[in-house]
Formats: C-alpha cells, structure tokens, sequence
C-alpha cells in the first residue's frame, strides 16, 4: 500500500509504500482487549476503612447471670452500646451490625483488590498493529466522527517534528485540511451526573494524533491545544491510536515515524527473530567457502594405523 507524502504546506512530495503493520487484518474484539487492559492498570483502588463501623464499644452479654445482659429486656440480640444507665436498667442503641444506623457495611468495596488485567505480549502487539491499520481507512475514520480532509490518508514530511510554537503547529494543521476538526475537537459540554462535581466537570472530543519519530519540539508546542495528542512511535498503543476501542481515529504519521517503524519492526511478533533470520539468509547467499581439510603427514598416517 502507498501513501502520498506530503510536506508542511501541503504540497505533495511523492508517494511511500507503507510497512507490513499497516496491512495487518483488522480486530476490534483484540483492540478492544488491549485497551481495557490500559484501563485497568491506570485504575486507582478505593476501599473503606478496615475499621469504619467497628469503632464503637457495642459489647452486650449474652449471658443470664451476668450483670450488664439482654435477659428479660425483650429486646433482639443486635450488638448495641450503653447510652445511659439508672441502677440495673441500661439505655442501649444498636451499633456495628449492618443492619444498624451507623453500623458497619456488609460488603465493603476492599482496597487490596486487584483490578489490573493482563494481555500477553503478542496479542498487545497485534492490537496495536490493527488499530493502525484501522487509521488508514478513509470509511472508518468518517464513522468515527472525525471531519476527514479530502487527501486522507496522506504521511507529513518530518519538518513538522520541529515546530517551536503552539500557534505555528496550528497553523500546519489548517494548512493540512484539519481546521474544521479542531474546531470539532475544542467543543465540550458540561458532563450528565454527579462526577461535574468532582473535578470533571466537561467532556472533550477526541481530535488527530500524530505520531513523530522521537523526542522532538512538537511534542510540547502541540500538547495544549484542544483534542490533539502527539506521541512517539516507540510509545503508541492501542488506546491512543482507538480511544475507547472505537477504531479509526484520524492519525498523521511523519516520515521519519514511518521509517523508523519499518527499520525497526516495532510491534512485530518477535523483531529479534526476525533480525537473526535476515541475518542467516545474508550469510548464506554469499556464501563462505568451507574450510579444507589438512592433508595428513606421512608420520600422522603411520601413527594412525
């Protein structure tokens, strides 16, 4: 498959075959594996207190001759603790059971709870290499919302890795068609329920992604603007490439991203294998001599027989 390469300014360079990731059969049940195992390990326990509940003296005997029992009081044998006392008579209220006001809970959620879920390594490299495949798609990436330019897919040349300044990595990005997708990307509104209140308060959309070969300017100067996420293609997952495992999300890969990833073989099943293989099939076509055996001496042919 090829893509058009296209410079800061739009203007087409020429065309790059993309590598095999790209071609890689498409699996929104594994992506979506892959992206709740993301979720889950960012996931923070809760839990109560181990003591919430149990902190009142609710001791009530239960015995006929002891001095402070339920016996002849026609009460139910709830834990309970004294309120007030006039001689032999006691003033109780029910405290720790969970039926009780105050009481503790029955189930509380635990803290210690494990709510990380495991992927096995190939599976996550798969679910990456399908979601990228995914990108490239013009259909899926229109269902998935996004305002899709009208030369998409294309590759941007690596100059854009460079950009100093928040406006001008804007300005790129108009240039390259995606003004109406930023405008889609910075609308949010005001979040249904209770969790408003709690720090988060709005909803955001999810605009392009552009993915660069390393650690470069861009990566802050486009960090705060509206819905854009940029990242390394060493550090791509599945989450960032199908953002709640809804596949197609409008992704722009720069050149040397795409270089990088085939020179590499990132996200492949086993790349070192894959290296020592060419390896093997270098030495064989050139194909060294072997060594010829010495001729033996004549005192190394008598000693022998």
């Amino acid at each position: 498959m090829e893509i058009k390469v296209v410079s800061v300014t739009k203007t087409e360079l020429g065309k790059k075959r993309m590598p095999s990731q790209f071609s890689e059969l498409i699996r929104p049940d594994i992506i979506q594996r892959a992206v709740e195992a993301i979720q889950s390990n960012r996931r923070q326990p809760y839990g109560a207190t181990p003591t919430a509940g149990k902190r009142a003296s609710a001791k009530l005997s239960r015995r006929r001759r002891d001095f402070k029992t339920s016996y002849g009081i026609g009460i139910s044998r709830v834990p309970r603790k004294i309120m007030s006392r006039s001689g032999t008579r006691f003033n109780w209220q029910a405290a720790f059971a969970p039926g009780a006001v105050g009481g503790r809970r029955s189930h509380p959620p635990k803290a210690e709870k494990i709510w990380k879920k495991k992927i096995n390594v190939q599976e996550r490299r798969k679910a990456i290499r399908s979601a990228m495949s995914a990108t490239v798609v013009k259909e899926l990436v229109q269902k998935r919302g996004h305002v899709v330019p009208e030369k998409y897919p294309f590759i941007v040349e690596s100059r854009i890795e460079s950009l100093q300044k928040t406006k001008q990595a804007i300005e790129c990005l108009e240039k390259l068609g995606l003004a109406e997708e930023l405008a889609r990307a910075s609308e949010k509104r005001v979040r249904a329920g209770i969790g408003k209140m709690r720090g988060r308060r709005y909803n955001t959309k999810k605009g392009p992604l552009i993915v660069v070969s390393g650690n470069c300017p861009l990566l802050k100067s486009a960090a705060n603007i509206p819905g854009v996420d940029v990242c390394e293609v060493s550090r791509i997952n599945a989450e960032l490439l199908a953002p709640g495992a809804d596949i197609g999300r409008l992704t722009i890969f720069t050149d040397a991203a795409v270089e990088r990833l085939e020179k590499e073989r990132l996200f492949t099943t086993n790349p070192i294998k894959m290296e020592r293989k060419e390896q093997k099939a270098e030495k064989a076509e050139k194909k060294i001599p072997a060594r010829k055996p010495e001729a033996k001496t004549k005192t190394q042919n008598k000693s022998a027989k």
